[in-house]
């Protein structure tokens, strides 16, 4: 087998891996609706994701009348409770995935999550999808006191499965963010929840299926750009 030029890649979770937006819609809905809120369409609850729970509620607050202080401390529990109980009611991985992460571990590359989902959510979507052999490392969005676009944690798990040339896969201008402040490659996924063409993202490639995924990766060999203890930009 051609030796592979990457030892790590990373992976956002949500609109990367896994098509999560009806099942964190219906969370979302319980908590407006326990606060007197409408939840709005899906289409555009599915804009808001990336930043993690918090985030969006605070986005879907702000959409349907305002936010302060008060109604995020209240919605927030609310929100996490129900999606705590519901997380796989929808939830289903984008096509091929599977497939492309075999591949990955079969070639010895060694896989991470790095998500602004918080830890104890992200942990049991992947195992209740059988994923967990996959991933050496599941970072959250609160394991770290930073997060996404934060490169640090991602960075520090790379050293952690002893280095070497990483990239980094995801779907968002945050994603984005977080690759070229670590000084990693990016490929984003054209078919997540970027509110803005993903082509305009600044990505070193992009993706139409995770049957591009292993290509894509291959074709980075060339990007000089190398792992660094570097501060973000």
């Amino acid at each position: 087998m051609t030796q592979f030029p990457f030892s790590v890649v990373g992976f956002d979770l949500d609109g990367t891996l896994i098509d999560s937006s009806a099942d964190l819609h219906a969370a979302l809905d319980y908590a407006l609706t326990e606060m007197g809120r409408q939840v709005p369409p899906q289409e555009q609850v599915e804009k808001m994701i990336g930043k993690g729970i918090r985030q969006l509620l605070e986005q879907a607050l702000e959409a349907t009348g305002g936010k302060d202080d008060t109604l995020i401390a209240r919605g927030f529990p609310l929100m996490l409770e129900y999606y705590k109980k519901h997380v796989l009611v929808y939830t289903e991985p984008f096509e091929g995935v599977e497939p492309a992460l075999k591949e990955l571990k079969a070639r010895g590359v060694k896989l991470i999550i790095y998500t602004n989902k918080p830890e104890c959510l992200a942990r049991p979507i992947i195992a209740q999808l059988g994923w967990s052999s996959y991933f050496s490392m599941i970072i959250g969005g609160d394991s770290y006191p930073v997060r996404k676009p934060d490169p640090r944690p991602l960075l520090e798990a790379i050293r952690t499965l002893g280095g070497g040339k990483a990239a980094f896969v995801g779907d968002s201008i945050t994603d984005v963010k977080t690759g070229h402040n670590g000084h990693l490659p990016v490929i984003l996924v054209s078919f997540g929840y970027s509110d803005v063409p993903v082509k305009a993202l600044g990505a070193d490639q992009i993706i139409d299926d995770y049957h591009e995924l292993i290509p894509a990766l291959a074709s980075l060999q060339k990007v000089d750009m190398l792992l660094s203890s570097e501060k973000p930009d």
